[in-house]
């Protein structure tokens, strides 16, 4: 195919054109084509050494240039190159895959077997080859599985970056695939590590190197620090690009928050947001256990209370005048370590604070110490992901911006992220416990709860992070790239990438970092698990997809839950958080009534008519609500009568006070299938066909320790018209 022909299906009038236009747009195309195209340096090296051998050298293109474009096309990229002959398909009517290298070998006169051809498509360039004979040696531009992470990043930047070209990003991914090129094979998770974690930690680098200049000027004295543990990555990285130019500063919300405290308000935000804590570690956090504290969590079993339980009645526990106190003394050992890890900290004017994000609480509990102990250095955030409306308590000279803001993905699409971002963490965090005070300059830290092999795969992953940040410079060179250069470009792709780590993972990744857990850095020593598939089948279960799509942590990798359940459940959770999946469309709607059979002890029975929902991936759901005092032990769901053959997703029960609390409830509880009882059904393991018209699904009712509970079955049916 000629590229005249391409451009002859062109809608000339739709743009306000004539077919006199044609080759005016062609060459419009080729010269992009021109511009954008660059020489790989290793092909072009090895090009060179067979031309100096005395082989004959030359091009066999797939193409719709003609020979004449394309010599121009090659010379561009490297003036002045020649070659022993050049055969473009298009010319010749007929591809590498088809009837071209025999074209070549007849024309040229040329023994296949003393041939060698390098290509980088398996099909045309390799099979082509072998076909006629010749050697082949495969130059792939990128391996299948960098290849797909490209195809899915661009279905995310399609999706999450709306208004924008996907297709330029200033080489960015031509330098992923060519530093990737470059290195030796390692693990899968250093190979996460140079192509996915590498390249958006580089580019984060840039912004804040933009940041600082944008905040120097005449008469400042600008210091730079990157916040542990999340920010380790991000130090290492600024240390490997630019020596030993910024501090690494051990400073988290717990701290900071405490002491900022000039009265009891922070603490009790902070602990709200605590999920569980009990008397040892709320000593460790305050280090103080007044009586009223050690009486409070006593009442609680196993003496664990929950954080907002805490923070609503600490006011009542304890004295602000002791909290007050506790606070001064924090915040002068806080100082003194900051004074130690920044050298000159107190002639600076401006201090940049560099962070993986979200809302600042760091920086703006540093401004609160700062103006406490009436220091006047200004503080600047640097995000690589920002909520920004949560920035607009930053007063005065203060100032804070995220790489990926709300003028880059929307802050609905942001929520996703940051309510995914737990696994970013744990990739980019240090292999220390976390701050939990100072003794002069030296940090005291807990005791790290991460498991020594999760701690080594961070580890591993940081590696291949810094491998692509100390060769990413020298590679971009080589190819005259600047990935960079354009803020909005880079931030655009680089939300992209991260999104489609975190949103969007293959199965690879889930394998390598399902098994995760996240420490919740708040004092506490609890680990929360990263990924729970079972927790995600259960919610939709009990509460539908939307519900399901929102539920609170833990597990903290919602996203990668989803992706456990199915690709495509994995999909609607994103399609969910960016706003583009229609209620209407997938979420249940009535479909009809089904009697079902309420067993009480001593074998009395109701028949109760309950609702059947179909959702929009035609599942049958049906929820039957109990109360206490009805006293029932057995459901029995008629499925012969609606739902004679399918699969059994799960049965799942919910309690609560009421009606609304059970059923509003994410604490699910999944039925276990051996405890169902399948009375004249057919089972082979979640598929089922009934035996007889009276074929039933018996579900045991457990023991009610609420008012209200509600049972909840899911079902594919696989009949064609359910009834």
């Amino acid at each position: 195919m000629h590229i005249d022909e391409i451009y002859s299906c062109f809608p000339f009038r739709l743009f306000g054109l004539s077919r006199a236009d044609l080759n005016d747009l062609v060459e419009a195309e080729f010269t992009a084509e021109i511009e954008l195209c660059r020489a790989n340096p290793d092909m072009l090296g090895q090009y060179l050494d067979m031309k100096r051998a005395g082989h004959r050298v030359g091009f066999i293109s797939d193409t719709y240039w003609d020979g004449g474009r394309l010599a121009r096309l090659l010379r561009a990229c490297r003036p002045g190159l020649v070659w022993d002959f050049l055969y473009a398909s298009c010319d010749h009517g007929t591809g590498k895959s088809e009837a071209l290298f025999a074209t070549y070998l007849s024309e040229q006169g040329i023994d296949a077997a003393a041939s060698f051809h390098v290509g980088d498509n398996e099909k045309a360039d390799i099979r082509g080859a072998k076909r006629h004979g010749i050697h082949p040696r495969y130059y792939p531009q990128a391996t299948a599985q960098l290849a797909s992470k490209f195809q899915r990043e661009t279905a995310m930047f399609e999706l999450l970056c709306t208004g924008a070209p996907s297709r330029l990003d200033h080489g960015a991914r031509t330098l992923r695939r060519m530093v990737a090129a470059r290195s030796a094979e390692r693990s899968h998770a250093f190979h996460l590590g140079l192509t996915v974690l590498g390249p958006v930690m580089t580019a984060f680098d840039a912004f804040v190197t933009r940041r600082c200049q944008e905040i120097a000027g005449a008469g400042r004295q600008v210091a730079l620090g990157f916040l542990g543990r999340d920010g380790f990555l991000s130090h290492r990285i600024r240390e490997e690009l630019h020596g030993p130019t910024s501090a690494y500063l051990e400073i988290n919300r717990r701290v900071s928050l405490i002491a900022s405290a000039d009265t009891m308000q922070p603490l009790v935000d902070l602990l709200a947001k605590v999920f569980k804590i009990d008397a040892p570690t709320f000593h460790d956090m305050v280090k103080i256990m007044p009586p009223k504290v050690t009486a409070f969590f006593a009442a609680f079993p196993g003496g664990v209370a929950s954080g907002e339980e805490l923070a609503e009645a600490l006011p009542g526990l304890i004295d602000p005048a002791e909290i007050v106190a506790l606070a001064a003394g924090l915040r002068a050992r806080l100082l003194a370590y900051l004074r130690h890890a920044i050298p000159g900290f107190d002639d600076c004017t401006d201090l940049v604070i560099a962070d993986l994000g979200y809302s600042g609480s760091v920086q703006k509990a540093l401004r609160r110490i700062f103006d406490l102990e009436g220091i006047k250095i200004r503080l600047h955030g640097a995000y690589l992901m920002s909520l920004d409306d949560a920035f607009d308590d930053v007063a005065g000279e203060d100032s804070a911006a995220g790489f990926i803001s709300d003028l880059v993905v929307t802050p609905h699409v942001k929520r996703m992220l940051i309510r995914n971002v737990a696994l970013l963490e744990q990739a980019c965090c240090s292999a220390d416990g976390s701050v939990r005070d100072y003794d002069g300059g030296a940090v005291l830290r807990e005791v790290n709860p991460r498991p020594p092999e999760q701690v080594a795969l961070a580890a591993e992953i940081q590696a291949g992070a810094l491998a692509f940040a100390g060769s990413a410079d020298g590679v971009a060179r080589d190819y005259d790239l600047a990935p960079y250069a354009a803020p909005d470009v880079a931030a655009r792709w680089c939300a992209a990438t991260l999104a489609r780590l975190l949103l969007l993972p293959d199965d690879d990744e889930l394998a390598l970092l399902g098994t995760l857990k996240h420490d919740v850095n708040l004092g506490t020593h609890a680990l929360a698990p990263l990924l729970d598939r079972q927790f995600v089948r259960n919610q939709i279960t009990a509460r539908g997809l939307s519900a399901a799509c929102t539920a609170a942590a833990p597990p903290m990798w919602l996203a990668g839950s989803f992706a456990g359940l199915s690709p495509s459940y994995n999909y609607l959770y994103v399609l969910f958080g960016a706003n583009r999946l229609p209620a209407d469309v997938f979420e249940e709607r009535a479909a009809g009534q089904a009697q079902v059979g309420l067993f009480r002890t001593g074998g009395d029975a109701t028949l109760e008519t309950v609702t059947v929902h179909r959702t929009g991936l035609r599942e049958l759901r049906l929820r039957v609500p109990l109360s206490r005092r009805m006293a029932i032990t057995m459901i029995a769901l008629p499925l012969a009568k609606f739902a004679p053959e399918g699969l059994l997703h799960g049965v799942t029960m919910q309690r609560g006070d009421d009606l609304r609390d059970a059923a509003e409830s994410q604490d699910v509880t999944a039925i276990a299938t051996d405890g169902l009882i399948f009375a004249s059904l057919q089972r082979n393991g979640d598929h089922y066909r009934t035996e007889a018209e009276d074929g039933c699904l018996l579900i045991p009712v457990a023991p009610m320790t609420q008012e209200i509970a509600v049972y909840s079955v899911a079902i594919t049916p696989l009949e064609a018209d359910p009834k």
